[in-house]
């Protein structure tokens, strides 16, 4: 008895050993071919929010009147009724600008404007007068308090490098901004009433035939614009405080179903005392056109298409599952680049375990185009693929088999058994041996 329960336990410490698991050992800017003259360039495709080309985008530029942008959206966030809403010009806030050789829209103490009529005085001629005139009023009579809430803005814009001191862009040493933080600002403006409205228009009579107002960007103005013109231009503002800034512009094209902004900060004012052309609008325009000749919007990778395929466990007559992308992702390229040529990484597991429904992620590929990341998308099984209940009957027997603590509790077991035996053995012989001597004796 002492040897069957011992024989008993045994097996059952083969079992449940079995089961516990054993150590293992550890085992995208793309290259132009002309000069840039600013110090700072963002271009970036609206139509998609890739940048395709950036030079010094995070470096911190004095903005000038481009600021204007963001005093535009405050106006425009603090008053519902543009066009009905009416403010007194106050001349006290004119004689701030005495001396500054400022730009102005010719606002004249004591006349009566509507909201709408002083944005067109802001943004058009780039009039420094609107701006102190709207900052007043919707700052509650203390244009402190209107920058305040410009800068209040710009964080809530995510704006990392941005810090405002006046509602018009006159130099101010601690008035700075970056091409990538003031994208941000247009784009937002962009969505805002009137804005794209006023900023592509280059002459307004909204004051009075007698006292127009035209545009300062000749980006977009064919009959003053010169050799700066460029027909597919479509806004927005421009900037300059003399060497203090350089040229600033930011500037909107649309051509052929693509659209793009551009901000070009910080291009020489003068040299040698002499005054040089503006090179923001150079710039402006060759980028334009470089972008509009020169890229196009290809797609990458395609949510319908199988890209590749992975080992596939316990499914029946079924080894591998295919995959393909979760969404399809397209992107900027130049327009000799197939989409065949974008490097792909495939970041996947050896296999995966059934039963696997269509839509599951299974992994991701990652996007590189010369040595630049575009874009990591999931992958996702494209088909749905049941279980095979045998095959993991199987595998779970097997894997019990070939655990380590399964082989030596077997082996073990088989050492019980054999010394079982044999103790069995000699133990049968002695009855045997001791029944003929018993028989002997009684003879």
């Amino acid at each position: 008895m002492k040897l069957k329960s011992f024989f008993i336990f045994s097996l059952v410490f083969c079992i449940l050993f079995s089961s516990i698991p054993m150590n293992k050992a550890s085992a995208i800017s793309y290259s132009i071919d002309f000069d840039i003259n600013s110090k700072s360039v963002y271009l970036v495709n609206l139509d998609t929010g890739i940048s395709v080309y950036e030079k010094d985008k995070d470096k911190k530029c004095y903005p000038a009147s481009t600021t204007k942008i963001m005093t535009y959206i405050i106006v425009t966030e603090n008053i519902k009724d543009l066009d009905n809403t009416k403010v007194t010009v106050k001349q006290s806030i004119l004689n701030r600008l005495n001396g500054t050789g400022s730009s102005t829209a010719g606002l004249i103490g004591g006349e009566t404007l509507t909201v709408t009529q002083l944005l067109n005085c802001l943004m058009i001629p780039s009039g420094n007068d609107a701006a102190l005139v709207l900052a007043d009023y919707v700052g509650g009579g203390s244009i402190t308090n209107f920058v305040k809430m410009m800068n209040k803005k710009a964080k809530e814009l995510g704006c990392e490098n941005t810090h405002f001191m006046n509602p018009h862009g006159l130099h101010d040493p601690d008035h700075y901004t970056t091409a990538s933080d003031l994208a941000k600002i247009t784009e937002y403006a962009m969505t805002l009433p009137k804005f794209t409205e006023i900023t592509s228009t280059t002459v307004s009579d909204c004051l009075g035939e007698d006292r127009p107002l035209i545009t300062t960007n000749s980006l977009i103005d064919e009959v003053r614009g010169g050799d700066y013109f460029y027909k597919y231009a479509t806004g927005t503002k421009t900037g300059c405080t003399g060497d203090d800034s350089g040229y600033c512009l930011v500037s909107t094209a649309v051509y052929e179903g693509y659209s793009y902004l551009c901000i070009t900060l910080g291009a020489d004012y003068s040299k040698n005392g002499e005054q040089l052309e503006n090179g923001a609008m150079k710039d402006a325009k060759n980028l334009f056109r470089w972008a509009f000749t020169s890229l196009q919007l290809t797609t990458v990778i395609d949510e319908k298409t199988i890209v590749d395929e992975v080992n596939i466990n316990f499914a029946w007559g079924k080894d591998r599952l295919k995959l393909s992308p979760a969404t399809s992702y397209s992107t900027i390229l130049p327009s000799d680049i197939k989409a065949s040529s974008i490097d792909k990484v495939y970041h996947l597991p050896e296999s995966v375990n059934a039963p696997v429904k269509a839509g599951d992620k299974i992994g991701t590929v990652t996007l590189k185009y010369a040595n630049n990341e575009l874009a990591t998308v999931d992958l996702v099984a494209a088909e749905t693929i049941d279980q095979s209940d045998l095959l993991v009957a199987m595998d779970g027997i097997g894997k019990v088999v070939s655990n380590p603590w399964f082989i030596v509790c077997a082996s073990l077991l088989v050492l019980l058994v054999i010394i079982y035996i044999i103790i069995l053995t000699i133990y049968s012989k002695r009855c045997r041996n001791r029944r003929k001597v018993k028989t002997y004796r009684r003879m």
